[in-house]
């Protein structure tokens, strides 16, 4: 399982987000810094997009942690619950296609 980790505290709203995951999941320089670019660099995960950093073989996950969960809870819930929405979306993506869902999200 591939894993990017996100540190929860230093998200305080959707720009640190988005900074922090454009480092952590290695997003290209013409990442949009919105949740339609988010979703889409993460839905071709096993194609050679080139969207991220990650390229997933056939059944293979990337676990998305995201440490100091609880301060990410108290700073912006609204975030972290668009995240976890997002996630659960992309996942259904992948299975329409017939595929494995490629995406974990984990909460420490």
């Amino acid at each position: 399982m591939a894993t990017a980790e996100l540190n929860g505290a230093d998200i305080t709203g959707f720009d640190s987000f988005h900074a922090a995951c454009k480092a952590a999941l290695g997003f290209p320089d013409s990442y949009g810094n919105t949740m339609d670019a988010w979703v889409d660099c993460l839905s071709y995960l096993r194609d050679e997009d080139g969207m991220s950093k990650f390229r997933l073989k056939p059944n293979e996950v990337l676990e998305i942690v995201i440490k100091d969960a609880a301060a990410m809870q108290a700073a912006v819930p609204d975030i972290l619950e668009e995240v976890t929405y997002c996630v659960a979306g992309i996942n259904e993506r992948y299975e329409d296609y017939g595929e494995k869902p490629a995406l974990k999200l984990t909460l420490r």
